[in-house]
């Protein structure tokens, strides 16, 4: 076994879209586990939105990643060395490695992958964090109910794709918006939507407010939120009262930086959103998946069979090389990307 590893580090804070430059490649040291560690060959490696935040030196729910720090991320891959006895050398383990060849972590941090169930990526997208965020906030934010209207964006990803299959598997009416003709096509026939439109055939939220009236004629009762910009500022004034707003992303402002003051869709004023909210006594709950962790083995035990059986269908969008990972992370975060961004990197 080799004494080296790879990772990428943050070389430099992105002002504005990251660039190739705010990441640099690495040759270093192995790490060697520690009493209760063990140490993983990363087979392959998630992509997320919530990575962008890390670049920043602001104030969040999460420490920043520091310059020259590895950048951070769920990996999944294959067990070389323990001294944890509830892992063996060869067990398949998705933990929180980074953007590297190789990992260590504590055995407690880490969950076992049965790579004979389904392929082990499912554990960086539908079984694992994206899946749980959107069963979390659609069934204990959202509070479904058969015959309902939900609208998600970002329809084709990790977490829409999940948010609306099984929307509809609970008899309600869903609605994606995505990016391109090709991801709404997808979202309809391989997600099963009942319509989706594409966000960018329209100019203005006014202009997809109209499309989203015509899709859902009987208003919306819950919106998923994971975009922020013009799609928000066209779904409120559409929603039902009592509706739902599970709060898990706002990735068209992410670039921006903080609330994204000069970000398309910030014309969304505080006055007229709180308005909003008020009027039609809406409920608006954001959450941090990672405070729900326990939350994991009921969600895997109700949507793993539905994985297993074909009833949730899973889309991936697999990057080859550690090396790739900034060019593929960068284009996710407009767009780029058809379904869970993943990097192979062996």
């Amino acid at each position: 076994m080799s004494d080296q590893m790879q990772r990428i580090v943050l070389a430099s804070r992105p002002d504005g879209a990251p660039t190739p430059e705010n990441f640099r490649l690495e040759t270093v040291e192995m790490p060697t586990p520690g009493d209760g560690e063990i140490l993983v060959e990363v087979h392959y490696m998630s992509l997320d939105p919530y990575m962008r935040g890390r670049m920043d030196d602001a104030k969040s729910y999460a420490q920043p990643v520091p310059i020259g720090g590895l950048m951070e991320g769920g990996s999944v891959g294959k067990v070389i060395a323990s001294n944890d006895p509830s892992f063996a050398v060869g067990d398949f383990a998705f933990g929180s490695f980074g953007w590297a060849t190789h990992g260590v972590a504590h055995a407690k941090q880490c969950q076992k992958v049965d790579a004979d169930a389904v392929p082990i990526t499912a554990s960086l997208g539908v079984l694992g964090m994206p899946g749980l965020t959107g069963w979390y906030g659609l069934n204990e934010i959202g509070q479904p109910k058969e015959g309902e209207t939900l609208v998600v964006a970002a329809a084709t990803g990790p977490v829409g794709s999940v948010v609306g299959q099984l929307a509809k598997a609970k008899g309600l009416r869903t609605v994606g918006i995505a990016g391109g003709s090709e991801k709404c096509e997808i979202a309809t026939r391989e997600f099963g939507f009942d319509v989706c439109l594409d966000h960018r055939a329209f100019d203005d939220a006014k202009s997809l407010r109209a499309a989203l009236k015509e899709a859902a004629p009987n208003g919306i009762d819950i919106y998923y939120e994971n975009v922020g910009g013009k799609v928000l500022d066209a779904v409120l004034p559409l929603m039902n009262p009592h509706g739902r707003i599970p709060l898990c992303g706002m990735i068209a402002w992410y670039n921006a930086g903080g609330l994204g003051a000069n970000a398309e869709g910030a014309g969304l004023t505080a006055p007229r959103l709180w308005r909003t909210i008020l009027v039609n006594f809406l409920t608006v709950r954001g959450f941090i998946i990672s405070n729900h962790w326990n939350k994991l083995p009921q969600f895997l035990g109700e949507v793993a069979p539905m994985v297993a059986d074909g009833r949730v269908k899973v889309k991936e969008d697999i990057t080859e090389g550690l090396e790739n990972a900034p060019q593929a992370f960068i284009e996710m975060l407009t767009g780029g990307n058809t379904g869970k961004a993943i990097v192979k990197v062996k």
